[in-house]
């Protein structure tokens, strides 16, 4: 109980102060913003007890969607501590205490998925992102899992490269799979059973899944990245998207069973 009281403390103590920072950053258009979300995020993982390993490379230099799958809360803290990411949520975040706040300064783009004009609105915001040199991280399920299987990616958000090729004048935007696994706990690899450990899902209640969380010990996550698809006005969202699906689900595949005992 002591760990659980000291993260806490820690985390809802510095996020004000990186709120702040952030946010004098992004006035500033400093080259800084992005070095320094990923220090705190690192720090923060570090703070949490997990370990990061990455597999492949990110788009750099590019204006890159990265399609990914979706497990928990603790996705964001891990990928934001790999490089500078802007990231998509729904729009009851922009709401939340402190975390609403933080959401704002590291420039993410809310979305209501049941107001189609929202939506259009929310695609625009994206390309605008991509336009300013910030990678977009979309978690293309629509929703989290149970960490076991990525479910189907829908097509509607993804609509995005569209409209950054025609309305930024883009011309061409990069799509690159990328998969997030948690792999190991306490140095033991997760089972089937055990990865839901982690997730956060369904109707699950956010602090007691984040006490037990904190109480679980060391947590392993494998961060994949694939080879990027590069994607223009023309494009066929359908084919795209599924070719994307399949990537995400072929690395999540792999770091699951690598993170599992070799038997004989």
């Amino acid at each position: 109980m002591i760990r659980v009281v000291l993260v806490a403390g820690f985390f809802f103590t510095s996020l004000p102060f990186m709120i702040a920072v952030q946010w004098v950053l992004g006035r500033l258009n400093s080259k800084y913003w992005g070095p320094a979300s990923v220090a705190y995020y690192r720090l923060l993982c570090r703070a949490l007890r997990i370990n990061v390993t990455i597999n492949g490379a990110p788009v750099r230099g590019r204006p890159v969607l990265t399609v990914s799958n979706h497990v928990s809360w603790v996705d964001i803290v891990v990928l934001a501590s790999v490089a500078p990411m802007v990231f998509i949520a729904k729009r009851e975040v922009a709401s939340w205490p402190l975390i609403g706040a933080a959401a704002r300064v590291q420039k993410v783009v809310f979305v209501d998925r049941t107001r189609r004009q929202q939506t259009g609105d929310a695609v625009r915001e994206i390309a605008q992102r991509l336009r300013g040199g910030h990678p977009v991280v979309l978690f293309a399920e629509g929703t989290s899992g149970d960490g076991n299987h990525v479910l189907p990616f829908r097509t509607a958000l993804i609509g995005a490269v569209e409209a950054a090729c025609n309305d930024a004048g883009l011309g061409e935007v990069l799509l690159q799979p990328m998969s997030i696994c948690y792999t190991a706990q306490q140095g033991m690899a997760m089972t089937m059973r055990e990865r839901p450990i982690v997730a956060w899902y369904g109707d699950l209640d956010f602090f007691p899944h984040f006490t037990a969380f904190i109480r679980r010990g060391v947590v392993d996550v494998s961060v994949s990245f694939g080879t990027a698809i590069a994607a223009d006005a023309s494009h066929n969202r359908k084919e795209v998207t599924k070719a994307l699906e399949t990537a995400v689900r072929h690395m999540t595949v792999v770091a699951s069973r690598h993170a599992l005992p070799v038997t004989s």
